[in-house]
């Protein structure tokens, strides 16, 4: 069923549309156009290749917030379907987020080629993309589960997120090297604490971002790497809390959807 609502989600996404699938392509490369040149051209922002650094963290950030702001919907945006049959309704976010990670997937190849083209040449360590992307898709399902279900009882919800997503976004080193934070410090009871670390800790998508960067572009000074495995432990650690505290609240309240909805 999962399967048939994946395919059925992206055929309604690009119906009528000219480009089809291509967006899923045309959409990053637009948004890496736009950062490349207020960012690498007017700002001058150093490093090298400054389009693929914004291009390789794009990606799974759109993935990330396109999951988010259509799996918000994906109870209440299915109440007739949901009042006709009984189904597990945790397909329908699930559906979304795989809808999601699908487009994700059509645009790595093309990721890969701009990135070899630039000169930066795939390494081994390319084989890290594999988990990166599965601690991402189970923090994300968490995410989508809670909250699909807050939706339905708070209609709301949906337009809060979209504020903050977009806070989100510019506190995730998209568009700036998580280097940048290093400088920075805050303090909390008393000690200074690094804003790089903070944001590694409090943020998962920092450390998975980050992540994405160093296994597939590397830093300004150096090729491609591994990324840092207690970081990336603690965001799998922290994914898999989201997603447990996520799929119980699913359950807890999904009985109560049809009457809700």
């Amino acid at each position: 069923m999962v399967r048939n609502l994946v395919i059925r989600d992206l055929k309604v996404r690009y119906k009528n549309s000219v480009l089809g699938f291509f967006w899923s392509l045309a959409s990053p490369l637009l948004m890496m156009l736009v950062f490349w040149v207020v960012f690498g051209l007017w700002m001058g922002q150093p490093g090298k290749a400054f389009h693929v650094f914004v291009l390789v963290a794009i990606l799974p950030w759109n993935w990330f917030s396109a999951a988010v702001a259509g799996g918000i919907d994906s109870i209440v945006g299915n109440a007739a379907l949901i009042n006709k049959v009984y189904f597990p309704r945790e397909v329908l976010p699930i559906s979304i987020v795989l809808s999601e990670l699908v487009n994700f997937a059509l645009a790595l190849p093309v990721l890969l080629a701009i990135t070899w083209a630039s000169g930066i040449a795939p390494t081994p360590h390319a084989l890290w993309l594999a988990p990166i992307v599965a601690i991402q898709g189970v923090f994300t399902l968490g995410i989508v589960l809670l909250l699909a279900t807050a939706n339905v009882y708070y209609r709301d919800t949906a337009i809060i997120m979209n504020v903050v997503l977009t806070a989100w976004f510019f506190l995730t080193p998209v568009v700036y090297p998580m280097g940048n934070l290093d400088a920075m410090h805050v303090s909390i009871g008393g000690t200074d604490v690094s804003a790089m670390r903070l944001a590694y800790i409090l943020n998962p998508m920092a450390s998975l971002i980050s992540s994405y960067r160093v296994a597939l572009y590397g830093s300004n000074l150096g090729p491609p790497g591994q990324p840092d495995l207690l970081f990336l432990g603690r965001t799998a650690a922290t994914a898999v809390a989201v997603l447990a505290v996520g799929y119980w609240a699913f359950l807890r309240h999904s009985g109560r959807f049809g009457e809700e909805v």
